[in-house]
């Protein structure tokens, strides 16, 4: 693990993230103090995720079908259906 002062990781901001990016981890230093850790992100994968764990789950085409106006209202707050069956 490298150890940097702030003053050479601004100076050189770009060469050390270089390094960070092959997989390098960087303790920053405040006056040879460790106040942060500069350590590469996990790469997300360009596969898609699958919907659910269950083997044997199959999500029907309906699942992906406009919702309908009432259960939309439901989520949007629109209260003026109910005022019209109160009343």
């Amino acid at each position: 693990m490298l150890r940097l002062n702030i003053s050479d990781a601004k100076t050189h901001l770009s060469r050390y993230l270089e390094r960070v990016e092959r997989g390098e981890t960087i303790l920053l230093c405040r006056r040879n103090l460790p106040i942060a850790e500069i350590r590469p992100l996990t790469r997300r994968t360009a596969a898609l995720r699958p919907i659910g764990t269950a083997p044997d789950l199959r999500v029907p085409p309906e699942f992906f079908e406009p919702l309908p106006e009432d259960v939309l209202s439901a989520f949007e707050g629109d209260d003026s259906e109910e005022d019209t069956e109160s009343t």
